[in-house]
């Protein structure tokens, strides 16, 4: 049944008993969104709060034949905001459905916080929430068809019925749009306020809230100045953010090799695979450098353990040399959430008029506050020690013949010793150099009867000179070469 105040006035489909009903009055969105409480803090930008001020602005009467225009205008802004966040994510079928699963999916607050570390709740803002529920369960079955009647469109029968263009996953999170569609399939069967706040909790417990919840890398940006104040942010931009001045971009387009993936080094991933699982357990575990020659899969290993551990509550945040300062910033973001962090610094290295080391070595002291031990720092180096060094460096001995080095020396080779596993990468030998680029090979399918073993290896052999020596990176760009030959040659 659709409730109507008049005309134009439209209001939610079959309206259950609870906090939002009033005999014989039924509120529209706006009347809606403004009883949220817990769920509140939607953002006075948000699609959902510019809607509901717009179709407030329909139905208080003031909306003559010169209004509606511009009633219109800013219906069509918030759909196309709700199209271009459809696009980043995958939606599909019914966008204003998945559009409100992710933004309960996303919304950090005091209840959503506390229950992905694993609590129920019970007692009064267990309440408080089931009737932010009920509020979004009525919305997710709101009837626009008054509104379109009346204002002569048709982009919410459009946008609740919704084909989506095939497009490859690299250009979506696949990953997120799957679980945002399957728990907005579950909550729109939903037959009341306990069987939303059961699906919504069991959300929360499994996965966490939002977009550290959702996604498994991030980068690191500064806020700009009005993101920081909350001033422009709408909800949806500042759920990347936090009260500090940098926000957690998510990383969509991941690599998704896992670490049996990777060709040899096997006693090195092992090392890798102990130290990651201790500290998914809560057991010691210690921050790791992987080191060694260019092009032998360090940071590949890294990545892949993304994929490996994703589903224990891994996450990793990759950070770059000129963000240490913000260091701080991000380990406060993250140490209260119930999820793993890996910190990961890729190529790490400095001159010897960089200064930069200082702040990472800082922070991994930890000061006068403990280390939170959901963070580790995984980094990668063609270097042992990291920072360069200079036979000057040692004209700084006390005496001429003292047997212990410079303070200037210790001074640098002290950032290394901040981390407790040291792995070694070596460059392959000849025969392991061989297996790596055979095991490729088969792996992208090129057929032994065309691509017997020692026509590939004696390719690889000049290839390799060429390049400069025998990697696991030159070994892969040598297939890939084949095979983009091979692709080339089947064209003509």
């Amino acid at each position: 049944m659709i409730f109507r105040q008049g005309t134009p006035s439209v209001f939610i489909r079959d309206p259950l008993p609870g906090p939002v009903q009033n005999t014989g009055f039924y509120y529209i969105m706006n009347d809606l969104t403004s009883r949220l409480l817990v769920y509140g803090d939607l953002g006075d930008n948000s699609i959902l709060k510019q809607l509901s001020l717009a179709f407030d602005t329909w139905d208080k009467g003031t909306c003559d034949a010169h209004m509606k225009p511009h009633i219109v205008r800013s219906i069509y802004d918030q759909i196309k905001r709700l199209l271009d966040l459809a696009t980043d994510y995958g939606f599909n079928r019914n966008l204003w459905q998945d559009y409100l699963t992710f933004v309960l999916m996303t919304n950090e607050n005091s209840f959503s916080l506390v229950t992905e570390r694993g609590t129920k709740q019970h007692g009064s803002i267990d309440l408080l929430v089931k009737a932010d529920f009920e509020i979004f369960r009525q919305l997710f079955h709101y009837d626009f068809s008054g509104i379109e009647e009346d204002l002569g469109i048709d982009c919410f029968s459009i946008i609740t019925d919704y084909h989506a263009i095939d497009k490859k996953k690299q250009r979506y999170n696949k990953s997120v749009s799957d679980m945002v569609r399957g728990l907005s399939d579950r909550l729109s069967k939903a037959a009341d306020a306990d069987a939303f706040y059961d699906i919504i909790t069991d959300q929360y417990l499994h996965y966490g809230v939002g977009m550290i919840g959702l996604n498994a890398a991030f980068r690191v940006r500064p806020l700009s100045c009005d993101e920081a104040s909350g001033s422009t942010a709408s909800f949806e931009q500042s759920i990347f953010s936090n009260a500090d001045d940098v926000a957690l971009v998510p990383i969509y387009n991941l690599d998704r090799r896992m670490l049996s993936d990777l060709v040899g080094y096997e006693q090195q991933k092992e090392e890798l695979r102990r130290n990651t699982e201790a500290f998914l357990d809560g057991k010691a575990s210690n921050n790791i450098l992987l080191y060694g020659d260019a092009g032998t899969g360090k940071s590949s290993s890294v990545k892949a353990l993304i994929s490996e551990y994703y589903d224990r509550g891994l996450r990793m945040i990759e950070i770059y040399k000129h963000q240490f300062r913000d260091l701080s910033a991000v380990i406060a973001r993250i140490k209260n959430r119930n999820f793993r962090f890996i910190i990961f610094i890729d190529d790490l290295s400095f001159e010897e008029n960089e200064v930069e080391y200082k702040f990472l070595k800082a922070v991994i002291e930890g000061g006068v506050e403990n280390w939170p031990e959901n963070v580790v720092i995984y980094a990668t180096s063609n270097r042992r020690h990291l920072i360069r060094e200079t036979w000057n460096d040692r004209t700084d001995m006390e005496h001429n013949e003292d047997i212990h080095r410079s303070d200037t020396v210790e001074e640098k080779l002290s950032l290394s010793a901040r981390f407790g596993v040291r792995i070694f990468y070596p460059a392959p030998r000849h025969a392991e150099f061989q297996n790596i680029v055979l095991s490729l090979a088969r792996r992208k399918g090129l057929d032994p009867a065309e691509w017997p073993d020692e026509r590939i290896l004696q390719g690889a052999i000049s290839w390799e000179r060429r390049a400069g020596g025998p990697t696991g990176r030159v070994a892969e760009q040598y297939i890939t070469y084949i095979l983009s030959e091979k692709e080339r040659s089947y064209g003509q």
